[in-house]
């Protein structure tokens, strides 16, 4: 099985942990200009306005909005594109591939808000943020992986995509139950119509991608001016993209392919560039200890490590699922460690939950120490789990 995805998974993730190493480097370079005389500089950018309009239809947003609203619509496009696929062709398309990273993902989003949960419950004004520390962020992952090079096992890296691929479909459920505004049924109907359209062109299975681009970006301005956060609109569109399992070559491949670069070394890097930064100048220690970055923190390091690391044994144990060949505990251990890198995804979420700029900080503060240390830890956990030598080459 591991041989026959292997050269698919080999582009997938190649592309994905050369991204997350420029992601790492956005995130550094963010925090060294927050904490540089170029603060107010980068404030003023961000919030420069942008107005965008046709007739009366008009959207007029601050330059950052644009980048969380309009480039990560983008990004969750392309994660559609890799749910439909994966669900239909790759690591979810039968219940013995997907059993283990299912379960591994429920627990590596169940235990971590759990844990936020029981830190914050006496916290009214910071409880809206228990779903940050349940998401993953696969291209920091990965990026982090990659470093140990070809001693990883396919197998191990094929486990770690199929849990961020479920948890990002548990995210985009979780920000569409409840991190929606007031809906605006107009706009949500015009969506719903575009929508539908979509989805007839998709049956027709056009193959040109100008027709479903065209529509996508409609859909999006609809589903913006709706109430709905407009990135799942991205999903939503990607959905209607027909999957042709006997070509490369059908459109949601043509754009799976064309969009990932962009995605990896652009919309992410932008994204991290510009939610990253953080002024650290008179942080004390004990604003790590408030229980808003606390519990994100200490729901990334702890509850994924007992989520996914504890779900998956009982999983394992209990005949629900098995463990890959080649692929250890103590290397599902360290893997486990990695996924507890929320970055983008808790960096996402942390600005839905909260609009006071004192409490995104302290989002900001929860998420980069929690996945700083997570990266850390797994990094070399893994590296003194992996074999010695090059094992994993000959399963690709």
């Amino acid at each position: 099985m591991v041989q026959a995805i292997a050269p698919l998974l080999r582009d997938f993730l190649q592309k994905e942990s050369a991204g997350g190493i420029v992601l790492i480097f956005a995130a550094l370079l963010a925090l060294a200009v927050a904490n540089s005389p170029l603060l107010g500089g980068y404030q003023d950018l961000l919030d420069t306005g942008v107005v965008v309009g046709i007739g009366s239809f008009v959207i007029d947003k601050p330059l950052l909005l644009w980048i969380n609203d309009g480039l990560m619509a983008v990004f969750f496009f392309l994660v559609g594109l890799e749910v439909k696929r994966e669900i239909f062709e790759g690591q979810l398309s039968s219940w013995d591939k997907a059993s283990l990273p299912l379960v591994a993902a429920i627990g590596g989003m169940a235990i971590p808000a759990l844990i936020f949960l029981s830190l914050n419950a006496g916290s009214p004004e910071t409880i809206n943020g228990w779903a940050i520390p349940a998401a993953t962020d696969i291209a920091f992952a990965l990026g982090i992986l990659s470093l140990l090079g070809p001693r990883v096992p396919v197998a191990l890296k094929a486990l770690l995509l199929a849990i961020a691929v479920i948890d990002d479909i548990g995210a985009i459920a979780i920000i569409a139950l409840f991190y929606s505004g007031e809906l605006d049924t107009g706009m949500l109907g015009a969506a719903a119509i575009v929508f539908v359209i979509m989805l007839a062109v998709g049956r027709a299975r056009v193959q040109s991608t100008i027709p479903y681009i065209l529509l996508a970006i409609l859909m999006w301005a609809f589903v913006l001016k709706s109430g709905v956060h407009a990135t799942l609109a991205g999903v939503a569109a990607a959905m209607t993209v027909p999957l042709d399992p006997k070509s490369d070559h059908g459109p949601l491949e043509t754009m799976e392919h064309a969009l990932h670069p962009w995605v990896a070394f652009l919309v992410i890097p932008i994204f991290g560039f510009a939610n990253a930064g953080v002024t650290l100048f008179g942080l004390s220690p004990s604003a790590l200890l408030e229980p808003l970055p606390l519990g994100i923190a200490l729901g990334l390091l702890l509850g994924k490590q007992l989520g996914i690391f504890g779900f998956a044994y009982a999983a394992v144990k209990l005949r629900i699922a098995s463990l890959p060949e080649d692929v250890s505990w103590r290397q599902v251990h360290g893997m486990s460690l990695l996924a507890a890198i929320g970055f983008t995804m808790s960096l996402f979420i942390g600005n839905l939950a909260f609009a006071d700029p004192l409490l995104i900080d302290a989002v900001k503060i929860g998420v980069l120490s929690g996945s700083t240390i997570a990266a850390i830890a797994g990094y070399l956990l893994l590296s003194r789990a992996l074999p010695k030598d090059a094992q994993s080459e000959s399963t690709e």
